[in-house]
């Protein structure tokens, strides 16, 4: 648990790292960006979707902060983790604009995801608690690092991806296609994980 008491550059800084590292730490979470990603290729449509799902969980990371929403962790979890299930189906799909609702209403997926990712970040933050007096500049901070690590894996997965499509063109162009095995495969796998983990964190409701 961090300080209690600490002074304003010190707690900007200690709840920004904290941010950091619980969304670099955070493989659920990951997991989720990164199924955005191969979902939505197209950058603008990308960035409509990431804007929300921002959005949702400063919202929900606030209410939770300030006690205006409280549910207990445990649930909240479980269903993290069906989100990823859903996304992951989501990617073993075909592609077509009549079968995945994430093509076709992105912001709603990521903003109505974003609210229950949110809660999951503020049971972190108040596992860690709070430093007395500075409850709304920890809760900014920490948000900051939460945007940071989100953008630096955004950026990493892009750069890699990019870097991939210039060396080995024709390996990427085959294992890119939006439906090929590769993704499908990808899906499965994201899927199998994130079943584990909603059905262990249910057993230990």
């Amino acid at each position: 648990m961090l300080s209690p008491q600490q002074d304003t550059g010190a707690v900007f800084v200690s709840y920004l790292v904290l941010g950091i590292e619980h969304i670099l730490y955070g493989l659920d979470h990951l997991m989720f960006v990164f199924a955005l990603l191969f979902l939505i290729p197209n950058l603008r449509r990308l960035i409509g979707a990431i804007t929300p799902f921002t959005v949702a969980h400063s919202i929900s990371l606030a209410a939770a902060t300030f006690g205006w929403v409280v549910l207990p962790a445990a649930p909240v979890e479980a269903l993290i983790a069906l989100s990823i299930v859903f996304l992951a189906a989501e990617l073993s799909k075909p592609p077509g604009q009549d079968q995945r609702l994430t093509e076709r209403r992105p912001w709603i997926v990521a903003f109505g995801f974003g609210l229950l990712h949110g809660l999951g970040f503020a049971g972190t933050l108040l596992e860690v608690g709070l430093p007395n007096g500075e409850v709304p500049l920890a809760l900014f901070s920490f948000n900051v690092g939460v945007e940071a690590g989100q953008l630096l894996f955004i950026t990493l997965v892009i750069a890699t991806r990019l870097s991939l499509a210039s060396l080995a063109p024709t390996m990427m162009a085959a294992a890119g296609h939006r439906g090929g095995v590769a993704l499908g495969t990808v899906g499965y796998l994201m899927g199998g994980t994130a079943a584990f983990w909603f059905f262990s964190r249910v057993a230990a409701l």
